[in-house]
């Protein structure tokens, strides 16, 4: 499914904003010129990333100083972990974020 996150050119470089997907929050930046979507929660202790500073297409959690990929959500400093990455589509003047549809369980 798709959700609209900003419109082309509200964010400055190495900004960043967040949406409501689902059961999801997911953090949007904006940098070198291209716009990267992932989960909006560093695993460690829960911290927002977005925010958090950006440096060469890297996320850095204001808490403790995990770092994530933009490209793909791998921790940068072990790749064994890794948070949700989503595909951002411009379509006109409008960012949008690709998110998998939730399964629902069946209610018992």
């Amino acid at each position: 499914m798709r959700y609209a996150a900003c419109k082309v050119g509200d964010l400055v470089e190495n900004d960043s904003t967040t949406l409501e997907a689902g059961n999801k929050r997911i953090a949007v930046f904006f940098t070198q010129g291209n716009y990267y979507a992932i989960d909006d929660f560093c695993p460690h202790a829960g911290a927002p990333l977005a925010g958090g500073h950006v440096e060469d297409c890297i996320v850095t959690c204001s808490w403790h100083g995990w770092r994530f990929r933009l490209t793909d959500g791998t921790w940068a400093d072990n790749p064994r972990l890794k948070i949700g990455s989503y595909p951002c589509i411009i379509e006109g003047d409008t960012v949008y974020v690709e998110v998998p549809d939730t399964p629902q369980w069946p209610k018992s």
